[in-house]
């Protein structure tokens, strides 16, 4: 048997200015033929996962590709159909039995608004009869032609993504056992009018957390896999939103009625997926009267990790206004910054303007960078091995790094775009995250992989940034309507 096991990922936000050519893959992670499995054996990923799998199965295996970004505004076409490209490659030339793809399920191209559904889709006229299994992240977008146009498909069911190996194990195994001849996989799929808010979608939490619970429920006698997307909601696309699948052995009647529980519950939890926010300076004074730290600080509508800039200023000048001491932050991304810092040198004492280099046109924003007085504490070159729960065993590189400290606020300064969800951000800087009382972290809910065992409260802090959880900022023009929130209940009323 001979299994072709590829990666293809973004998290496309349609909002964000960020470019993304095949150089912002190349930045996270985009590895072809073995070099991709020799990266990621052993890592907590469903590519580690299949190969697992073939191993243990006595396969070939082919890998043509293990592609990831951050996200970012749309894929270039050009990106997009080298990484396509090289996944169709070893189907042209024949001899592949099965295929075990990592995809994400919100990649939006250039050209093509669904971009998982346009290589699975493509696959299919080269091989029709072709055998594919998906893993996909909780945040995927699902459509019909993802599910059309393939075998098997499964999610994540945590936020943080600590279960992506076992999510790609999960896919992996129905498919090789149905290619044994022991199930008959079919797929009942829907979609909620819901464009539900990526901030209230953490599993640790309701709603989320409970669905995904009775999504495991649902995973017994004729079902084989359920899952529960809560969707991007910055992907102004058609289909975004959250969604159901539901895997069964050859039961169609159990599929959708399993489906449409999971469906239901979701749209009964609505009001709760969408986010309420406050004034900034009232989160800022609730910090300040925790005593006891850390505290974490969410700059979550600058979140690079949904698309952002990693460069909006707005909290950490607000921080600074407010007077609070011992804060570490994570990050900013400004490589022109980092350049002139490590022109410097550490211990150096540098007056620059931090952050605000670029323009944001989607929300009606320019950059704003924050003028600083500060001394270089350190330089790295940005590279460390993930150990926490997410990602583990990734190696992880900032590019060239510095941290400014300006009086008790000590900031981390990427060249390269990086969402906190590992201590590394910090450990590999020189800040031992334990020991400070405020942690300032660029994040939406991943923080929690790493950082939540520390913290003795979170405060979410709404600044600026494309990825705003207040819709009034966001212009969407193609998604399906009506959609919660952006249409009130009354609309879905009969």
């Amino acid at each position: 048997m001979r299994l072709l096991v590829a990666m293809m990922k973004h998290e496309t936000n349609t909002f964000s200015p960020v470019p993304t050519d095949l150089g912002r893959f190349e930045d996270w992670l985009l590895h072809r033929g073995n070099a991709a499995a020799s990266a990621l054996r052993g890592t907590n990923t469903p590519f580690a996962a299949y190969l697992d799998l073939a191993e243990e199965a006595g396969a070939d295996i082919v890998t043509p590709i293990a592609a990831e970004a951050m996200p970012s505004a749309p894929v270039q076409a050009a990106a997009y159909e080298a990484m396509v490209e090289a996944i169709l490659e070893p189907l042209a030339r024949g001899g592949i039995d099965a295929a075990l793809l990592d995809l994400h399920g919100a990649m939006v191209a250039e050209g093509e608004d669904d971009g998982e559904g346009g290589l699975l889709a493509r696959m299919r006229q080269i091989a029709p009869d072709l055998p594919i299994a998906v893993a996909c992240d909780l945040h995927c977008n699902l459509t019909a032609r993802m599910v059309e146009n393939c075998n098997v498909l499964v999610g994540y069911k945590t936020y943080p993504h600590i279960d992506m190996y076992e999510s790609g194990e999960q896919a992996g195994r129905i498919l090789l056992r149905a290619l044994a001849g022991e199930v008959k996989p079919i797929m009942a799929w829907g979609q909620a009018p819901l464009l539900a808010q990526t901030l209230c979608m953490g599993t640790d939490d309701a709603p989320m957390g409970p669905i995904q619970e009775m999504a495991r429920r649902e995973e017994s006698g004729a079902v084989l896999a359920a899952t529960v997307f809560g969707g991007f909601p910055l992907a102004d696309i058609a289909d975004a939103g959250l969604s159901a699948v539901v895997v069964a052995d050859g039961d169609n009647s159990a599929a959708e009625a399993a489906r449409d529980r999971l469906l239901d519950a979701a749209w009964q939890e609505h009001e709760a997926f969408a986010y309420g926010g406050r004034p900034l300076a009232e989160a800022l004074a609730e910090a300040k009267s925790i005593e006891e730290g850390p505290v974490i600080l969410l700059d979550h509508a600058d979140n690079v990790g949904s698309g952002g800039t990693q460069d909006c200023m707005t909290v950490i000048e607000a921080l600074f206004d407010a007077g609070l001491d011992d804060v570490a932050v994570a990050g900013v991304c400004d490589p022109e910054a980092v350049a002139e810092m490590a022109a410097a040198g550490v211990g150096t004492e540098v007056t620059l303007d931090l952050g605000g280099k670029t323009d944001m046109p989607s929300i009606g924003r320019r950059g704003e960078p924050l003028n600083l007085t500060g001394r270089v504490k350190a330089l790295t070159d940005g590279c460390w091995i993930v150990r926490g729960p997410m990602y583990t065993g990734v190696e992880v590189n900032t590019g060239p790094t510095a941290l400014l400290q300006v009086g008790g606020v000590e900031i981390v300064v990427t060249s390269k775009h990086h969402e906190p969800w590992d201590l590394g951000i910090f450990t590999n800087n020189g800040i031992d995250p334990r020991e400070r009382r405020y942690l300032l972290l660029k994040s939406r809910i991943h923080y929690r992989a790493g950082f939540a065992p520390l913290a003795k409260a979170t405060i979410r802090c709404d600044g600026t940034g494309v990825t705003t959880s207040d819709n009034g900022q966001l212009d969407f023009h193609k998604v399906r309507r009506p959609i919660y929130p952006l249409d009130r209940t009354a609309a879905f009323e009969t």
